[in-house]
């Protein structure tokens, strides 16, 4: 299949070209867990809308009217969605003639008749082309204007919280963002000297999320979460009537995908600037076809980066193990690493004739949250963390940096690479019942001297989870945690060359 590098698409935060100029659309990351709190539950949530800065005013940040908002899960691995979940927002003003204000008064309820801007959502369920409305006109939570404005937002956010008919909960409206990452991994790789690295650089900002908290029987194969626990989900943003390229915009009345979001960090640093864009325009049953993604699975740009950088050698390819934990799960029987964990082909259900490759984040809802959980997640031996789903505690930027460098393929930690990004933490603590989100923001990431007060408080270094270093092994865990642990690799340094 040829991809046409025009067609707009974008995830994660700004990381596709032409979704820059459409950060509405833009989906920045995904997350599936098992309720900690009611296991018998997964959660899933998306956000959109990068960087929100806390005081954006007056309009602060909205949902668009105009697209879709959409999770979507995969219950017997052919790459196309069986369950669809879509949000469609409205705005609601109360006087547009004679206020400019958001708000003008303060604000305790979401019905307060100071709140002059709304939104409310009609939420859907689609199983193939059955559709069912669940909610009509629910509100979402505000923007968090400030404290004077809404003195007590956690009530806000408290009333967007709903019930589902059937059993489960949404939430739709404004969080903190929970990505936590030193994003200056993009200046030749931390300053090529490691000396960019310790501050999560997206502190302070905020994001649009939904979420929803589902019993597992509702998105299982045949409905039996016992038998059939793997699911893969991810999220799509559609838009209603244009397709926007670099060259021209059509106008129409079918819905296009614009954006498109499963595991972390893909369409960052795996897929080529050229097909970007293209990428996320594609269902998931879709990528196998396309070549030069599949070759840059197998044959990955961040290795030779880094050991052009810092001397680290690449691991050999082709790596069938990046092909494993991108494109089919973990499973013994799937590729070399050797652990059966979230493959599709694990459902006993399974049809093995209609599985295919496809880039989604999968999820064995069979596997117990965590007591005490690790944020290197499968890497340090809890099963219940990324790439087995993903928790808003992950450290999906030093567990991906050691996948990349092969750790999942060699069963050895690179000791290299122990100190990831030094940020190991979200700059504030995630709530213990759903949605699980921090409270947005209110101060301005800008405020303080030198930037963000936050900058300060941001260099979280090794204090959640626990650190790894070359000599530590995660004790008492499973056999396929202790698989992707180990000693060895190489001390990283900046490559030097000798006249």
């Amino acid at each position: 299949m040829t991809l046409a590098p025009g067609i707009s698409s974008a995830s994660s935060h700004r990381e596709a070209p032409l979704i820059a100029g459409d950060p509405r659309a833009d989906n920045t990351d995904v997350y599936a867990f098992t309720s900690p709190d009611k296991p018998d539950t997964v959660t899933l949530l998306a956000n959109w809308i990068p960087f929100e800065e806390p005081n954006g005013g007056p309009n602060f940040y909205a949902f668009g009217e105009d697209l879709r908002y959409n999770i979507k899960i995969d219950s017997d691995g052919d790459g196309v969605a069986d369950t669809t979940y879509t949000w469609r927002f409205h705005n609601k003003v109360r006087d547009a003639a004679n206020q400019f204000l958001y708000n003008t008064g303060p604000v305790t309820s979401l019905t307060d008749p100071n709140l002059n801007f709304r939104q409310v959502y009609d939420l859907v369920v689609s199983h193939g082309q059955d559709s069912k409305v669940l909610l009509h006109d629910a509100p979402a939570a505000p923007s968090r204007v400030g404290p004077a404005s809404m003195p007590n937002y956690a009530s806000l956010r408290n009333q967007a919280i709903r019930t589902l008919p059937g059993g489960g909960r949404t939430f739709a409206g404004q969080s903190e963002d929970p990505f936590f990452a030193d994003l200056r991994v993009f200046d030749l790789l931390y300053g090529g000297n490691l000396s960019e690295r310790g501050q999560d650089t997206l502190a302070g900002y905020n994001v649009n999320s939904v979420a929803l908290q589902i019993p597992k029987s509702q998105l299982a194969l045949r409905g039996n979460s016992s038998r059939n626990p793997v699911v893969g989900i991810w999220s799509t943003t559609d838009r209603q009537g244009v397709q926007v390229s670099d060259s021209r915009s059509q106008r129409g009345d079918r819905w296009k995908q614009v954006s498109r979001l499963g595991n972390p960090l893909v369409n960052e640093v795996v897929v080529p600037l050229k097909y970007k864009d293209a990428f996320n325009t594609l269902n998931p049953d879709q990528d196998r076809t396309v070549q030069p993604v599949v070759d840059k699975v197998l044959d990955p740009i961040l290795p030779k980066l880094i050991q052009k950088v810092y001397g680290v050698p690449a691991p050999a390819t082709p790596r069938k193990d990046l092909f494993e934990i991108y494109l089919t799960g973990i499973c013994k029987a799937c590729g070399p690493v050797k652990a059966d964990l979230n493959a599709h082909r694990l459902n006993k259900d399974a049809n093995l004739r209609r599985i295919v490759p496809a880039e989604e984040l999968r999820l064995n809802m069979a596997v117990s949250p965590a007591a005490n959980p690790n944020r290197l997640g499968v890497l340090a031996g809890d099963l219940a963390g990324f790439p087995n789903g993903r928790r808003l505690t992950d450290d999906v930027i030093d567990i991906s940096l050691q996948a990349v460098e092969g750790a999942a393929q060699t069963g050895q930690i690179v000791p290299a690479l122990a100190d990831g990004d030094q940020v190991d933490a979200n700059e504030v603590p995630f709530g213990t019942t759903f949605p699980y989100l921090a409270l947005p923001h209110t101060k301005s990431v800008n405020s303080g001297p030198g930037g963000s007060d936050r900058a300060q408080q941001s260099a979280l270094k090794h204090t959640a989870g626990g650190g790894v270093t070359g000599q530590t092994i995660a004790t008492g865990t499973s056999a396929a945690g202790v698989l992707l642990l180990g000693a060895g690799g190489w001390r990283l340094r900046r490559r030097t060359t000798t006249s």
